[in-house]
């Protein structure tokens, strides 16, 4: 009897392989997405010039990635699909499958690669110093030279009188609670600069010809890229070719419109021969 009953635990062992097997098998998203002939972006809806709402559909840098994508999947840069979602959001929606890429202005950061895949990046972000045309400081020397005579205006957190120290460490820091107050204490020349994202300094300048000037220094380099399941290899391989393209290849046109449209600049084309980004 025992042997009966062992003869049969192994059959049964046996009959259940293929089963478990195809419920432990990997995602195919490329696959799943190219089925449904559709991409599903997760992405957020008030941060120009990232992801923002315009007449009713979301736009920005970011979204614009999402049509990229399209493009690659599909030839037809329409086919994507975003759904709004909180900073917060944006890794749980991606593990639990509401969303097939999350790309939202995220950082990347090594605690974050432990939750998920990371793309490569598609921008680098970092601090820069916006200053009035035409002000007594209009540059990052004139700032620096000035020391404790000027103010800097940032958005209110907990590190950023440290961060403002790190380019002007005799600076005087005011905080505020919104991005508006920091360019009205500019504007009305309580601050001499406003430290602020490097992609939105950009942005105001594009958006007020004339009016606004980068104090030419940034700092605090950090690196955004579109977020993936962490166990769809394949998946993540054509997203990375995908975006590597559109940097440094047969899409850059694509790239350097959007990058144009959003950051008021050009980035340099790819040189060709020796491809420069492998250095």
């Amino acid at each position: 009897m025992k042997t009966t009953l062992k003869a049969f635990g192994a059959i049964a062992a046996l009959t259940l392989l293929p089963s478990l097997a195809a419920t432990t098998a990997q995602a195919d998203t490329l696959r799943t997405v190219l089925d449904r002939g559709e991409l599903i972006v997760g992405t957020g809806s008030s941060n120009p010039p990232w992801h923002f709402t315009d007449k009713g559909q979301t736009v920005g840098f970011d979204a614009d990635i999402g049509h990229i994508l399209a493009q690659g999947l599909f030839n037809d840069p329409s086919k994507v699909r975003f759904v709004n979602q909180s900073s917060d959001a944006r890794i749980p929606n991606l593990l639990t499958n509401k969303v097939d890429i999350s790309c939202q202005g995220m950082t990347v950061t090594s605690a974050r690669a432990q939750q998920v895949a990371f793309t490569v990046p598609y921008y680098r972000e970092g601090v820069g110093l916006l200053v009035l045309e035409g002000s007594d400081y209009g540059n990052y020397d004139a700032l620096q030279d000035a020391g404790d005579d000027i103010t800097v205006a940032v958005l209110q957190n907990v590190y950023a009188e440290e961060m403002v120290h790190q380019a002007l460490p005799q600076a005087r820091v005011d905080q505020y609670e919104s991005q508006n107050l920091i360019y009205q204490a500019l504007n009305s020349r309580r601050a001499a600069a406003v430290a602020t994202d490097l992609s939105t300094l950009k942005w105001y300048m594009k958006n007020n010809p004339g009016r606004y000037a980068d104090a030419g220094y940034s700092w605090n380099p950090q690196s955004y890229a579109c977020a993936v399941s962490p166990d769809d290899q394949r998946w993540l391989n054509f997203v990375n070719t995908t975006l590597e393209e559109a940097m440094y290849g047969v899409e850059f046109q694509r790239y350097a419109d959007a990058f144009e449209q959003w950051f008021g600049e050009r980035p340099p084309a790819p040189q060709t021969g020796f491809p420069a980004e492998m250095r």
